[in-house]
């Protein structure tokens, strides 16, 4: 069996990365009075949690939305709205939750960085695709 779309592929890596993501470490921080690093979990922050459940849900709906191409882009495009919005709320989660924590790059921005590029490409390939589809329908 050969994957047809593209997207459909790219859309499954996002979700899998987001749920990696929610199961490691993206910062580390120092337990008081000792030197010992305590890794900081998304599951530390239930706002941060949530927001990549959502995106998560969202992705993995986009897959099964393939009769609707359009709306199929319009959630891949809020998924990756909400993908930034992880980023924005890692980053201020760090600087302001935990100021004494170093960011685990390969752990927490990594992943969400290649999520946003799967779902970029996703996006790309949906887009090639309408304009495929439209193309079919100038010639009837």
């Amino acid at each position: 069996m050969v994957i047809q779309r593209w997207q459909t592929l790219l859309l499954l890596i996002a979700v899998a990365l987001m749920c990696v993501f929610c199961c490691t470490p993206w910062a580390y921080r120092a337990a008081e009075g000792t030197l010992e690093a305590i890794p900081v979990l998304v599951s530390d922050a239930p706002v941060l949690l949530v927001i990549n459940i959502v995106i998560a849900a969202l992705l993995f709906l986009s897959i099964f939305m393939f009769n609707n191409l359009k709306r199929q882009m319009t959630v891949t495009i809020l998924s990756m709205v909400l993908i930034c919005a992880s980023i924005v709320t890692c980053g201020l989660m760090l600087y302001v939750a935990y100021p004494g924590a170093s960011l685990v790059w390969t752990g927490g921005v990594l992943l969400l960085l290649a999520a946003l590029v799967c779902a970029l490409f996703a996006y790309r390939f949906m887009k090639k695709d309408r304009k495929l589809l439209s193309s079919y329908d100038r010639l009837r």
